[in-house]
């Protein structure tokens, strides 16, 4: 197994990369690493491990969207998976203030299990 040396927020790590997945690999690293960029920059987090676990639900959350589409649109055909932001009646405001509330009460969950001294384990 190959060894890639990666930068993730400005850290490095050595990873262990099968042949021929070089490509896949760095663009998880990219995503990875432009996910948690993001949710430091927004400057309400400061916590490594915080801003991980944030990252990593947004990308899984993305992720289910993704799978979810792909299941409508083998049921329905592909006008029905087209997701809400790329169809033309889609409002982003009414979208954003929908997402705020799911948005609070994530955070406040993840602050719940994380506990006083911001650790989950």
């Amino acid at each position: 197994m190959k060894q890639l040396d990666v930068q993730i927020m400005g850290q490095s790590y050595l990873l262990g990369c099968p042949e021929g997945g070089d490509a896949r690999l760095l663009d998880a690293v990219e995503k990875v690493d432009a996910a948690m960029c993001k949710i430091r920059d927004a400057g309400k987090i400061k916590a490594r491990d915080r801003i991980a676990v944030l990252a990593a639900l947004n990308l899984a959350f993305e992720l289910s969207e993704l799978e979810a589409n792909a299941l409508k649109a083998s049921r329905n055909g592909p006008a029905a998976a087209a997701p809400a932001a790329a169809r033309s009646d889609a409002d982003p405001a009414a979208q954003q203030a929908s997402a705020q509330p799911q948005l609070a009460a994530l955070l406040q969950r993840l602050d719940m299990a994380l506990g006083v001294d911001g650790r989950l384990l």
